[in-house]
């Protein structure tokens, strides 16, 4: 069975990263076992009708812990589908898609066969030689969200199989204490937090979050065309929002005794002191164990910006699985991606793991429809982009999330605090 497969793997994996740790190239090696170029050719393989291998055949995969349950799903209905073709076994390494770029373009000839990634890393895994085009353009196409599509687009061609809509944040409320006319507005959910002395958490420590309160204001932030430098215009003096004025409202939200910047708002929600958060569907299960019948969720709020109420904005992405072009099995890997791309297979990931699904017919079963924080993503979804960033946006912003948080600026003027980090953000990334 492919579970018992899977699962006497991951207790070898556990092993290995016990004694050496999970991320290093030596223990990827060990775990997916040597590949060798793969030249989509079989002329010395015992091949099927349709041009692939039969006989015994190893596919490895990388993808989250929390997939486990759906990784061996797929690959039971896989192996079932498939074994009056060859004799198939699927070996599940996990590595979380934020890991995946790095392991895999360091040693891409052993890597695994597959991989989960995100569409905000496919363009640097593409220009790394470690992604092979789709079989089936058209169809993916066909099934999926345009947007979707797109995303995993790379100079006309399709790199990666599309698996979910969804990647992006919103807010989750407790629905005791706030109604669904409260959370439109920042302002009232902060107000009634501190009435209660409870607290609205959001992690500034990350620019990802912190982006937010700059996507709907006119200031931008961006990949360059070359790949790794910025472009940043958030120190501006000349939109109608200016820089400085996003920063005063930061400065004024970090000072509210309703406000908290944190990551464990699970925790928070646990013993009580949280009532609204900043997270996306990863959290889903849990805070809805917490909050129970006050569980509630919607597109983030407005807040206050020079005067008036500006939408607070996400990045938004989609999850793919990609096919290593080295692939020892290269034909059978493209058939399994295309499985766990298909709409049986996003079906089973909704109903698993609750991700939200790229196939629009998924998308339109009454089980998405009602589901409440998949319904809050996609409404946030219209007020996001993608994430295209350089390694420097990320330090310069979580210091500008540390000193917004305390609500002190300190000895700097809030210009030169804004000069300083577009300076850091845009800075050359080889000196």
């Amino acid at each position: 069975m492919i579970k018992k497969a899977i699962s006497v793997f991951l207790s070898s994996m556990m092993m290995c990263c016990a004694l050496t740790g999970c991320g290093e190239n030596e223990n990827i090696q060990q775990a997916s076992g040597d590949h060798t170029e793969g030249t989509g050719a079989w002329t010395e393989k015992e091949v099927g009708g349709e041009g692939r291998e039969t006989g015994d055949i190893t596919l490895s995969i990388w993808a989250g812990e929390q997939d486990e349950e759906l990784i061996a799903a797929l690959a039971d209905n896989f192996i079932r589908e498939h074994a009056d073709e060859a004799n198939i076994t699927i070996e599940w390494l996990p590595m979380t898609e934020g890991e995946c770029r790095g392991n895999l373009l360091a040693n891409v000839l052993n890597a695994p066969d597959l991989y989960t990634t995100t569409d905000g890393d496919l363009r640097m895994i593409v220009a790394g030689g470690a992604a092979a085009p789709v079989n089936n353009s058209d169809e993916i196409r066909e099934e999926n969200l345009e947007t979707a599509v797109e995303a995993l687009t790379v100079n006309d061609k399709i790199y990666g199989y599309p698996i979910t809509a969804d990647n992006g944040y919103f807010l989750y409320y407790n629905k005791d204490y706030l109604t669904a006319e409260d959370v439109k507005s920042l302002d009232r959910i902060l107000e009634v937090a501190a009435e209660n002395e409870m607290t609205f958490d959001m992690d500034w420590s990350s620019g990802w979050y912190l982006y937010s309160f700059f996507g709907q204001t006119g200031l931008n932030v961006g990949l360059n065309e070359d790949g790794m430098t910025n472009f940043c215009d958030w120190n501006s003096t000349d939109n109608a929002i200016k820089g400085v004025d996003v920063a005063e409202a930061l400065l004024s939200i970090g000072a509210n005794p309703g406000f908290k910047s944190t990551s464990d708002w699970v925790e928070d929600m646990n013993n009580g002191t949280c009532i609204a958060c900043v997270s996306g569907l990863w959290d889903e299960s849990a805070i809805r164990a917490v909050l129970g019948d006050a569980y509630g969720a919607s597109k983030l709020p407005t807040y206050t910006c020079n005067g008036q109420q500006v939408q607070m904005a996400c990045y938004f992405g989609y999850k793919m699985v990609g096919v290593n072009p080295y692939s020892e099995h290269i034909e059978w890997a493209h058939e399994f991606a295309e499985y766990i791309s298909s709409e049986e297979g996003q079906r089973l990931r909704f109903e698993i793991c609750g991700q939200g699904p790229s196939n629009k017919n998924v998308g339109q079963s009454t089980e998405v429809q009602q589901a409440i924080a998949i319904q809050a993503v996609l409404a946030q979804s219209a007020f996001s982009e993608p994430q295209r960033l350089g390694s420097n946006f990320w330090t310069p912003t979580m210091n500008l999330g540390a000193i917004c948080a305390s609500g002190e600026l300190g000895d700097i003027a809030l210009q030169e605090l804004m000069d300083d980090l577009v300076a850091d953000i845009t800075a050359p990334t080889v000196q």
